[in-house]
């Protein structure tokens, strides 16, 4: 077919040149008898990019079908560029998480710009309005400069993109482990708005209707990025695939697209990501049964002399590929006019499902466009559970021996990933009119415009207890970010993962993809939060050293009245503290049992979901009814780390009273567990609602006091030795 100088199909493969690309012997055995001929260099590139492990989930498949997928508000699950559910009154949210990790490990900065880059796309190509960002990272220890590096550089690209965009970062978590010092992750979460009329989905619908490109010139960065991002890292990646954002230019495309999203002449609309042409040209006419005929000559390019095979799979950034009804070009062609957004005619919908790409009049590909969207093979990977689990499990649950609990105190609440994030967030911008709580809080709030309500977000996931126990760490990831949406007074009503995991190929990491997507499963189940969209990051390695087994749950909430958002801020002198749940010693997994132990092992803590679900509706009963001033869960770090987070961000002290073991009381990791404060006038109520032990009251004086059953004094901590622990810790070490 093709006459440029490339390898011809038979030298294809008799020198198995296919491997290059990512094709295995049976896949590419495969391609040969879809086609019934061998695949020429162009179209064994579209396979192998639409067939790579991060376009096709082909590894993935058989336990994303397990998630539930449908509830009362769901409008549309998987399968989109986004998820879409009800929030009442025609108005719907459009979320979804995705990764950018390989890129971020080489060149941080760009790598996690394009990676909020490319989510927002997924947005707004449905015709949504993004209203925040969260992201959700992990790097090796902070004391490393080649750590310090790489996070300072992500935060600086996250916080670029989304202020240029006029998105807030509106929450989100970082944590530090030596699980990631060769692998770092970077998962961005956005949350867009939308009237229930305006959704746009990707589809390519109507023979002889035309398929325009929207955005800037094709160049050759980012080719084989999606192949790229399907393999594990080594030393030997000193350079990638790499490609640039243009935040300004992205911002005049989700305007004109907005706008276009209003416009009866479009029929379809979807984010040119990974694989960037190939992918959603192919995706677009698979979902909609039809095919499409392109011609590339047509495609604006930015580089001289571009192969048919570069311009399918490059990704250079903020394009969009939409079909618009034949005739009505030039009404699109204004709208894009009025934001200086290029555009261009560069093919058809046709009626025989086939992928056909045409450079000066000479057929360069021709392929069912269903075998490339649909047709990758799907792969059930040997699953075993790993002998260090086993271990795990049998190992009897052990206290850290701790010698000064005040001391133990200081040092736990300034680990970086416990501490104050505020280096990071102090990097977003923080305008935005309908902004009600913003990092730092529970969980990030953001009114309705309009409206009397609000939706509450938020990013979670421990994953030192899913790698000590894959299908109790998955249940928790999913309670820990419902209880977060919970303490701001929202229902928590669905949620979309980034499920992020070593080589499936290893038994033992399929087990942990495995055991953790059926406790987020059940999870789900229990309380009422289907998986509506998503993100599978495979091959998390380098040199053959996996990442922690890291499902990133991304959650939203509705809060019903903007009279029941709620703060982890102590409020009012006087005010009475309350411990919702019981506290046993489990220490698997927990921030005092690495700071004692320098790692991690033994039982993760357990969780029962009825009793998870049971708190969680009583507490936000209580908060909806008034009778709460302040909430938050306990999470990493366990009381210990409540207690600070709730002082400083009031500003208040506490008195506090605990039973039994204080190493237990201060740090266990139990879940299902608050500390609320509460009104005295509205004691009466809150207990008759929730059941809760008073620890404490709220106190007047800046000291954090705490005593055992028989009045002897534990810690005492004036609130300045707090912040400099608390606040400090990271901006004291990225200062060096």
């Amino acid at each position: 077919m093709s006459t440029y100088d490339e390898p011809t199909a038979q030298q294809i493969q008799d020198e198995k040149l296919y491997r290059e690309l990512g094709l295995s012997d049976e896949e590419y055995d495969k391609v040969t008898q879809i086609l019934g001929r061998l695949p020429n260099y162009t179209e064994t590139g579209l396979f192998s990019v639409m067939w790579s492990e991060h376009c096709s989930y082909k590894s993935s498949k058989p336990i994303l079908k397990k998630f539930p997928t449908e509830g009362n508000r769901v409008i549309q699950g998987p399968g989109e560029g986004a998820g879409v559910v009800d929030i009442g009154d025609n108005d719907a949210l459009v979320f979804k998480i995705e990764s950018h990790n390989s890129p971020s490990a080489v060149e941080p900065y760009h790598g996690a710009a394009t990676g909020l880059g490319g989510i927002l796309r997924d947005v707004f190509s449905m015709g949504a309005r993004p209203i925040a960002a969260l992201n959700s990272l992990r790097f090796g220890e902070l004391q490393s400069e080649r750590v310090q590096f790489l996070f300072r550089n992500a935060v600086k690209g996250i916080a670029d993109y989304g202020n240029t965009m006029g998105v807030p970062v509106v929450g989100g978590e970082v944590q530090f482990d030596k699980a990631y010092e060769g692998n770092p992750l970077v998962n961005a979460m956005v949350v867009g708005l939308i009237k229930h009329d305006d959704l746009v989905k990707g589809l390519a619908s109507g023979t002889g209707n035309s398929v325009m490109y929207v955005g800037p010139k094709t160049g050759r960065d980012g080719i084989h990025g999606a192949t790229f991002s399907s393999s594990e890292l080594s030393d030997d990646d000193s350079e990638g695939v790499f490609v640039k954002g243009n935040p300004e230019l992205e911002k005049r495309v989700q305007e004109a697209c907005l706008k276009l999203a209003k416009s009866d002449a479009l029929i379809g609309m979807q984010d040119m990501g990974a694989a960037g042409l190939t992918s959603s040209a192919s995706e677009m006419a698979s979902k909609a049964g039809t095919g499409i005929e392109l011609y590339l000559e047509k495609v604006p390019q930015r580089d001289p002399n571009m192969t048919p095979y570069e311009m399918m799979l490059s990704e250079t950034q903020e394009r969009m590929l939409i079909v618009v009804e034949k005739g009505r070009e030039h009404e699109i062609e204004q709208i894009l006019n009025q934001w200086d957004v290029p555009c261009a005619v560069i093919g058809k919908v046709t009626n025989d499902k086939q992928f056909r790409l045409l450079f000066n009049g000479e057929v360069v590909a021709d392929v069912p466009a269903d075998a490339l969207a649909e047709d990758s093979p799907v792969y059930y990977k040997r699953s075993e559970e790993p002998n260090n689990d086993k271990a795990f499990q049998s190992e009897r649950d052990e206290k850290p021996m701790i010698d000064n609990i005040q001391e133990t105190f200081l040092q736990l609440i300034s680990q970086p990933s416990v501490a104050s994030k505020k280096w990071v967030y102090d990097h977003f911008e923080k305008s935005d009119q309908n902004l009600l709580l913003s990092p730092g809080a529970n969980a990030g709030v953001v009114r309705i415009p309009g409206t009397n309500k609000a939706v509450a977000m938020t990013t979670d996931c421990n994953a030192r207890y899913i790698y000590l126990d894959p299908n109790t760490g998955g249940k928790i990831a999913v309670a820990e970010a419902a209880r977060n949406i919970v303490c701001t007074g929202a229902e928590p009503i669905a949620i979309t993962d980034g499920l992020n995991y070593g080589s499936p190929d290893k038994p033992e990491i399929f087990w942990q993809m495995e055991q953790s997507a059926a406790g987020i499963s059940e999870a789900c189940r229990a309380l009422g939060t289907p998986v509506v969209s998503g993100n599978v990051s495979l091959y998390n390695e380098t040199n053959g050293e996996a990442i922690y087994p890291t499902p990133i749950i991304g959650m939203v909430g509705l809060i019903k009245e903007m009279n029941h958002v709620t703060t982890s801020s102590l409020k009012e002198d006087g005010d009475l503290i309350y411990l919702v749940g019981e506290t046993f010693p489990e220490f698997g997994g927990s921030e005092l049992q690495k700071l004692v132990n320098g790692d991690i092992s033994g039982k993760a803590p357990t969780i029962d979901l009825d009793v998870e679900k049971v708190r969680q509706a009583e507490l936000l009963e209580a908060i909806q009814l008034g009778f709460v001033a302040s909430a938050i869960d306990l999470s990493d770090g366990g009381l210990a780390v409540a207690l600070t987070e709730s002082i400083l961000n009031g500003q208040k002290g506490a008195e506090i009273t605990i039973s039994g073991c204080a190493v237990t009381a201060l740090f266990s990791e139990t879940q299902s567990r608050f500390v609320v404060s509460v009104k005295e006038e509205h004691k009466e109520q809150f207990e008759s609602i929730v059941q809760a032990q008073q620890i404490g009251r709220v106190t007047k004086d800046t000291t954090l006091t705490i005593k055992n059953e028989n009045d002897e004094l534990i810690v005492q901590l004036e609130m300045e030795q707090l912040e400099n622990a608390w606040e400090k810790a990271i901006p004291n070490v990225m200062a060096k």
